[in-house]
Formats: structure tokens, C-alpha cells, sequence
């Protein structure tokens, strides 16, 4: 680029700012003449700049990339494909975050140096603060499909290029990258670029869709297209929503089409669908809802991340969060030590972060290592060859690392190991090795390992009742369980303990509202284990159908303060409400179903009657008649 079209592109936006005004027709689109405006005015950039963009160093693009491995992944698939499609133009293909930075791309071998001089390169940033007028910089900011097109980026060193870019929107309606398509050369003429810009969105919305169906596999997620043909390939319109029916994502044309049809995006599934039309939970059929003109196809959620609760229930989002981290650094292989306090749940928790591990499929294997004698404890931890010592089995016996080959070995309470132990398990992890007492030959074993322990493992270090070198070893990720006094599903897991008391009875019972209440705000020192046995104790002490204060441990009434409870009183139509709630253990889907009414209507009779719902944490006042 010389200094003489250097000067001319200057001229060319100064005029052009300076008639908009007066101008009957404009040069430029009007998105492109107030991102010039803003470049000019608000960020001080040179139109006349030759100087190519900014680009990260090294270790900061790897971290921006780290943050978005997942979708990163999920992307790069279809950015392959879509090279493949304009790579013969001489087309480069990048995908930026949502601060502008280039974090793929594709391009040919034979013009990667014309564009990485160009500026389309791993790492590049396209900020409209930083490079004025872009197509990414515009659909930043604008968040619609764009062609940027020679002299309409704001800076000299660009009015070659030509750029298409669309956005590309995660399951929450949030901006999450910008895909780009860009040239060195083209024709004049922008309309030579349509066919290229169509390309871009559509890739974007194939990358949107594939993301979606990533981030939602622990939810109910119905894909929907006018043509039945289209609703696996290239599905219109991707609802999900958890077993609560409390829709959790929208692709943007589905949150397009509620907005047209509500004039809002409703918060439950059951306002947009008649739940009775759709498939049942075990049937993938492809079925067609007349009243919408749609052809569905519903997918019953996967694996749902849970904490020692069922499918159906919900959990509290930092354990969620956890666990999600957790599987991703155990399937780095990397070790993992769960810290909470005794009964919080951590079993559970190591049950299924191995469940939604790659090891899945192989051993998990449970060891207390507080509850082995340690007379026995080495034997059973790494086995015995036939007749190693007196009274051992003729045959031998498997010890427990061995037994949890190829999986998962959960060491809990790993505080309270011998330190004798200590040492033989750090050399059998950091060997890979394990010998059988009286065995002539070590053995290989491949294990992940999970701990977990109630106590400080770094002030048993430097007490010396635990080994330094181990504890780095098995401290790879720590993660710490919230009591259950704290966390915010405790509705959810009393409900679902008390179906399996039913299953377990055949009597299933509900809840009273002060009895819900109590075990709503009990401290819970003992935490799940303790509930679970108040639970049990009050299923079983219980004569009528609901359980009350009177059928509870007197030791919970006694034991700390409880708030006040509001009984139910006013008119009949309030009590057959809180009648209905109470059967159902005040499930709001379940005690709708009944009432023959929507979920939002439950909520709204429950406020104008001034009913208020246990475990919520505002409510809502209302006068009784």
C-alpha cells in the first residue's frame, strides 16, 4: 500500500463524514459510516494508518484459547469445512473471541505469508477501539452479519481486503465468537461477495447449533424445522429446558420465534408446548405438532451431573460448576482431592465425576481408609500372592489397586492413612507398578485416583502425621463440597429421598408445611447422611399421609433455631391449594398437573393467595380475604 492511497483513503473518509449530513445518498452503509464516525471521533484512530493489527503474544492467545477449548473443538470441524468450500478463492477463514481476537483459522500454504502480513493470522486483534472499522469489529458491536469491503474498513492498511462475518451465540443468547471469511483481492463490486456472506452465516449457525447440542446433554432438547427432512441436519429451531420444564437454552432463531409469539421468552416449556403432544421420554421418533407446523424431534437428557440426587431433581450450581471442572481434569489425568465436610456428599460426588469420566466404563473402586485395621490394610490394598503369609487364601487375592485397573481408585478419608501405606502407594502411583506380598514380579496398573477427606491435608503435612511428596501427588485439582446447610437444592434432595423411601415402602407420602420448613432450615451438622436417616426415621414413625413436626427427631426441634412458620389459613380456595402442594411436596410441575393448570398459573394463585413456597427465598405478601 503506498503513501498515495494512503492520502487518498483520508480524503475519502474526511469527505465522506463530513457531507453524511447533507448527502442524499451515502457511499457506505450506514453501519459501516457510525463505526467510522466512532473511530474518528470517539477512539482518535488514523484512516490513514498502514500498520497492521496487534497480536497477542504467545502465552496469552494459548490462555484465551484454553478458555473456549470446548467450543473450540466443537468449531473447528466446521471451519475445516467451510475453508474447503472458498480456499480455491484464495479465501481465509478465521474465528475470533468475543474481544476481537483471532483464536483459528485456515488458510492455504501458498498465501499464509500475503495474510499474515494482511493481518489474518492466529492471535490478531480486530477490536473496533483498536483497528476502526472491520467486519468482526462490526458484528461486535452489531451483532448481525456483515461485508466489510475494501474501502470500507476505516484504516488504509485494510481497503483491499473484503470480509463476511457473522456472529455466532452460545445456548444463553450471549455473543460468543465471530466467524470471518476474508480475501486479499476481489472484485469492486460488493455483491460479488453475497454468495460468501451466506456461507458465513450458515456455517455460524451450523457451529451455534453443534454447541448446542454440546453444552445441553444434561437437558430435555427438542430440535424443530418447518420441513421434516431438516430437523436432524439442520434443525430451525433448538429448545432445552430441565426437568423442572424451566427452559435453560435457546438457539437465536428459537428465541426469535417465542419473541414474535409471546412477546417475551417465556420461562417454562409449558408455554410454548402442549407437553401432552410431545414424545414420550423413551421414544426418538419424529413427530409433527399441527397447531405449530413444526416436525420435532425430542432427546431425553444423557447423563445429568448430579450430587446424590436422581435425573429428575436439580443441583446446587456450584457443585454443578465442580464437577464439570472436575471431569475435565480428570480426564487429563491429573488427580483429584475432594474436600468437605463428613457426610457432605463426597462419595457421591467421586461416583459420578467417574461416571462422566472417559473411564466410565472400567472399575470404580471405594476404599475407607479409616474403616481397614491396619493390621490388614497393606494386604488389601495391593494383594497377596498364594501362601504368602499363614492363613492367606491358597489362591491369593487381588488387592484393591489392582482391582481398580484401567479406572477409578477413591481413596476416602485419606487423612487417615498409615504413613507406612503412604509410602508404598506413592511408589506404586508414580511407578505405575504394584507388588502382591510374596509375589517374585510386579504387576502394571493404570488407575485414576480420587481422594477425599474432611480434614486439612496441609496442616498433616506440616505436623508430619502425613507425607509432603504425596500430598502433591494426589492434590492435582482440589475441590470443596458446600455443606448441605448451604447449599440451595435442599428441597430438591429431600424430595428425592423421599421417592425413594416410596419406591423402597410403596407408600409414598408428603409434606406438611412446617415440617418442610424445619428440615428446610436445620443446620445439618451430619449433613446428607443425617438427613437421610431423619428422613427414614419420619417415613417410618409416620401413620397418616403427610408427615408432620410431631413425626420428625425431636432432636432437630431442639437442636437450633427454626423461623417462623406462616400455617395455612383464609379462604377455601387457598387451603385446597396448599392441600395440593402439600401431596406433592410442593413440586409446582406436579401439583399444576393436577390442578389441570400452567405452571405460571400455579405461581400466580400461589401470589394472589399469599402463599408462601418453603425453600424460596423471597415471597410474595398479599392480604387474605
Amino acid at each position: 500500500m503506498s503513501s498515495g492511497h494512503s492520502r487518498d483513503h483520508v480524503a475519502h473518509v474526511s469527505r465522506v463524514l463530513r457531507n453524511a449530513g447533507n448527502a442524499l445518498t451515502l457511499p457506505v452503509p450506514g453501519v459501516i459510516l457510525d463505526s467510522w464516525r466512532r473511530s474518528m471521533e470517539h477512539y482518535h484512530l488514523d484512516p490513514g494508518s498502514l500498520q497492521g493489527p496487534r497480536i497477542l503474544e504467545d502465552h496469552l492467545l494459548k490462555e484465551r484459547r484454553e478458555r473456549v477449548e470446548d467450543f473450540l473443538r466443537i468449531a473447528t470441524g466446521e471451519i475445516s469445512r467451510l475453508h474447503g468450500r472458498v480456499r480455491d478463492a484464495d479465501y481465509c477463514v478465521m474465528l475470533t473471541d468475543i474481544q476481537g481476537c483471532t483464536i483459528d483459522h485456515q488458510v492455504e500454504h501458498s498465501i499464509r505469508r500475503e495474510c499474515r502480513r494482511a493481518g489474518m493470522d492466529l492471535g490478531t486483534c480486530w477490536s473496533e477501539s483498536e483497528e476502526g472499522t472491520s467486519a468482526v469489529s462490526a458484528v461486535l458491536v452489531n451483532r448481525t452479519p456483515i461485508t466489510v469491503h475494501k474501502r470500507d474498513h476505516f484504516r488504509a492498511a485494510f481497503i483491499d481486503l473484503t470480509c463476511s462475518a457473522a456472529p455466532v451465540f452460545a445456548p444463553d443468547g450471549e455473543l460468543l465468537a465471530v466467524l470471518d471469511v476474508s480475501a486479499l483481492k476481489s472484485p469492486d463490486d460488493r455483491r460479488s461477495q453475497h454468495l460468501i456472506r451466506q456461507m458465513v452465516i450458515q456455517s455460524a449457525t451450523d457451529i451455534e447449533n453443534a454447541f448446542f447440542m454440546f453444552s445441553t446433554q444434561d437437558h430435555w432438547v427438542l430440535r424443530a424445522h418447518t420441513v421434516p427432512g431438516y430437523v436432524d441436519s439442520q434443525p430451525e429451531y433448538l429448545f432445552a429446558w430441565d426437568n423442572d420444564g424451566q427452559l435453560k437454552a435457546l438457539n437465536p432463531a428459537a428465541r426469535r420465534y417465542l419473541c414474535q409469539r409471546h412477546g417475551r421468552v417465556p420461562e417454562n416449556i409449558c408455554e410454548v408446548f402442549n407437553l401432552d403432544h410431545l414424545p414420550a421420554a423413551y421414544d426418538d421418533s419424529l413427530c409433527y405438532l399441527s397447531d405449530k407446523s413444526l416436525h420435532i424431534r425430542l432427546k431425553a437428557p444423557r447423563r445429568p451431573l448430579s450430587i446424590g440426587v436422581s435425573t429428575a431433581v436439580a443441583c446446587d450450581p456450584r457443585i454443578e460448576q465442580a464437577l464439570r471442572m472436575a471431569v475435565r481434569v480428570k480426564d487429563r489425568h491429573l488427580p483429584v482431592l475432594i474436600h468437605g465436610e463428613t457426610g457432605a456428599g463426597k462419595e457421591y460426588f467421586a461416583r459420578q465425576l467417574h461416571e462422566a469420566s472417559q473411564r466410565r466404563d472400567k472399575p470404580f473402586v471405594a476404599v475407607n481408609c479409616a474403616a481397614i485395621p491396619e493390621s490388614l490394610i497393606e494386604s488389601e490394598f495391593f494383594g497377596y500372592a498364594a501362601g504368602a503369609f499363614t492363613g492367606a487364601s491358597s489362591k491369593g487375592m487381588r488387592g484393591l489397586l489392582q482391582q481398580a485397573d484401567g479406572g477409578t481408585l477413591f481413596l476416602d478419608e485419606i487423612g487417615d492413612m498409615p504413613l507406612l501405606l503412604q509410602t508404598r502407594l506413592l511408589r506404586a502411583l508414580s511407578e505405575g507398578e504394584v507388588a502382591p506380598l510374596g509375589a517374585a514380579r510386579r504387576q502394571s496398573i493404570n488407575i485414576q485416583v480420587i481422594c477425599a477427606t474432611h480434614r486439612d491435608l496441609a496442616i498433616l503435612v506440616a505436623n508430619g502425621t502425613f507425607r509432603e511428596d504425596l500430598y502433591f501427588r494426589l492434590s492435582g485439582a482440589r475441590f470443596d463440597l458446600p455443606p448441605l446447610r448451604e447449599r440451595n437444592d435442599k428441597l430438591a434432595i429431600i424430595n428425592h429421598l423421599l421417592d425413594e423411601e416410596a419406591r423402597n415402602s410403596g407408600v409414598r407420602l408428603g409434606l406438611s408445611e412446617a415440617a418442610l420448613e424445619l428440615l428446610l432450615n436445620y443446620a445439618w451438622p451430619g449433613n446428607m447422611r443425617q438427613l437421610h436417616h431423619v428422613l427414614r426415621y419420619a417415613c417410618a414413625v409416620c401413620t397418616g399421609g403427610i408427615i408432620r413436626l410431631e413425626d420428625l427427631p425431636a432432636t432437630l426441634s431442639n437442636g437450633t433455631p427454626v423461623k417462623s412458620v406462616e400455617m395455612p389459613s383464609g379462604t377455601p380456595e387457598r387451603q385446597a391449594l396448599i392441600d395440593v402442594l402439600v401431596r406433592h411436596r410442593w413440586k409446582p410441575v406436579l401439583a399444576a398437573k393436577e390442578l389441570g393448570i400452567s405452571r405460571a398459573t400455579l405461581y400466580r394463585r400461589v401470589k394472589q393467595h399469599g402463599i408462601k413456597m418453603p425453600g424460596k427465598s423471597s415471597y410474595c405478601h398479599v392480604n387474605s380475604q
